[in-house]
This record gives C-alpha cells, sequence and structure tokens, in this order.
C-alpha cells in the first residue's frame, strides 16, 4: 500500500496548495499517473506537489485549473505558493514593491531583480541558493508580473556601468540578459539608464537602493546588507535619497545613449549581433 503523507494546510500555501491538489484530484477519481498524462508530466511530480515537496511552477497551475476546471483556483494560489519562497526578510519588501506605484532604483552590482532574464537570475541565485534553486527562480519571475499588470508601476532604473561587464553565469547569459534589457527601451513605463565609468565619485558610491512611492502611503527607501534589508520611511532619509537618486538620473546617460552602450557592450564583449529591438 502506497503511504501517503498526511499534510497540514494551514502550514503554510505550499502544504495548502497540495494538499487542495490532492483533494481535487480524488474528486475527479483520476490517480496520479493519469492527472500526470494529462498534464503532460510524471506521476511522481504530481506526487511531489501533493506532498509539497517540490514548488509548483505558473505554467503547471495554470494547465492544472484547465485540465481539473477549478475555475483559476491553482493559478490565484500559486502566486502565494511563489512569494513563499522568498527569503523571509525579503517579503516584506516584495510586498511592498508590488502594491507601488512609482519604483526608482540604483544597482552598482547586478540587473535590478524585475528586469533579470531568466538564465541571469538562475545564475545570481545559485551562489546562496544552489538546494532550492528552482523555487528561488521561479519566484523571482512571479515578481516580474508586476510589469505585466494592466496598470504596472512607473519603473525607472540607473544601472552601474559596471553591470554591463560583470560577466554573470556565462557570455550567453550576459547576451540575454543585455538583449533583456534592449527590450525595454521603448517600454512606456520602464526606463533604463546607465551610469558610466567617467563619472566618477557619485551619490550611489555607498550601495544600491531603491525608493517607492504609493498613491495613499508614506513613500519608502529600501537598502539591503548580508542576509538583510531594510525599508525606512523617515522624511529626512526620503528626500536625502531622493535627492541622491536625482543626481544620479542627471549624471546617467540617456535612455537612448544608454541602450546604444547596452547594444554595444553586448555587441563586442560578449560576441553577439543584436537583431532589430522586440516591442
Amino acid at each position: 500500500m502506497v503511504n501517503i503523507r498526511s499534510l497540514d494546510p494551514s502550514a503554510s500555501p505550499l502544504d495548502y496548495y497540495g494538499a487542495e491538489l490532492r483533494r481535487l484530484r480524488e474528486e475527479a477519481n483520476l490517480s496520479q499517473a493519469e492527472l500526470g498524462s494529462i498534464l503532460y508530466c510524471t506521476a511522481s511530480l504530481i506526487g511531489q506537489i501533493e506532498t509539497a515537496k517540490k514548488v509548483p511552477t505558473r505554467q503547471f497551475s495554470e494547465r492544472l485549473d484547465a485540465a481539473l476546471l477549478t475555475g483559476g483556483v491553482f493559478s490565484r494560489l500559486v502566486g502565494l505558493v511563489l512569494k513563499s519562497q522568498l527569503p523571509t526578510w525579503f517579503q516584506a519588501y516584495a510586498e511592498m514593491e508590488a502594491k507601488a506605484t512609482y519604483i526608482s532604483t540604483y544597482q552598482s552590482q547586478l540587473v535590478y531583480g524585475l528586469l533579470q532574464a531568466e538564465p541571469y537570475a538562475r545564475a545570481v541565485l545559485s551562489v546562496e541558493n544552489p538546494g532550492r534553486l528552482d523555487e528561488m527562480v521561479a519566484a523571482r519571475v512571479e515578481r516580474q508580473r508586476i510589469l505585466e499588470r494592466e496598470h504596472p508601476p512607473v519603473l525607472c532604473v540607473v544601472l552601474d556601468e559596471a553591470v554591463l561587464y560583470r560577466e554573470i553565469g556565462g557570455a550567453e547569459v550576459m547576451r540575454n540578459q543585455l538583449a533583456h534589457l534592449l527590450r525595454f527601451r521603448d517600454h512606456p513605463w520602464v526606463q533604463v539608464q546607465v551610469l558610466p565609468f567617467s563619472v566618477g565619485q557619485h551619490p550611489g558610491l555607498l550601495g544600491s537602493f531603491n525608493v517607492l512611492r504609493f498613491e495613499d502611503d508614506p513613500d519608502i527607501v529600501y537598502s539591503e546588507s548580508y542576509e538583510s534589508g531594510r525599508m525606512s520611511a523617515n522624511s529626512q532619509v526620503i528626500r536625502e535619497v531622493s535627492v541622491s537618486y536625482a543626481r544620479l538620473q542627471a549624471s546617467a546617460l540617456s535612455r537612448e545613449a544608454s541602450a546604444a552602450l547596452i547594444e554595444r557592450v553586448m555587441k563586442e564583449r560578449y560576441g553577439h549581433q543584436p537583431g532589430p529591438p522586440v516591442a
């Protein structure tokens, strides 16, 4: 007899998802193998998700809703599941980021998470999360969905030029990432600027930071240190950081010149001849 693990649906969003999957599958009189055949996946994967040993993807959840005629139950649940996979200290920021109407960020080391292509994100996250890499990548991709909303936030990004040259994951991954950035060159709500090496000393020398603005709530400044994040709504801090960001934007290349530099680095450093921009 198969040993079926008992789940506590209240333990976590992942446990609740697994319990609901098992319940609705059994109500449909389908074995794990039969459901797997419908979804073009293995019975083992169904079993792992039902027992909260594997994190479902959004694509899996959408196919599951279609197969079990759930009316979108799992497509709604998967957002909570993936958010719960983010580091505990980062979850509060991710929630605020999703509510923001205006996001401005200076990044000194890496491409901002909302603009990371999946291979680049995988390379970045593999440094600290090798045992949970698939889950962390899925959570980051899910976080990026705010840019696809009907009313997405305005996102202004200033990248230090060093970000373009820091080879994360190898040349192919970097070609892919820089091409991904170029897809935003004409985006109505996303602006990417590069702060060139020629600027010298600048207000971002202390490190990366983000400023979030909201419709009805106070602005927030966010910065990170190793294994922790700090948010502040202190009005004086907001004022000082906002001035620093304005100076960074003023010193950075224009949107058009930034795209030209990204394209040149992609071609010359990573050996790629770019095709026409993707809308």
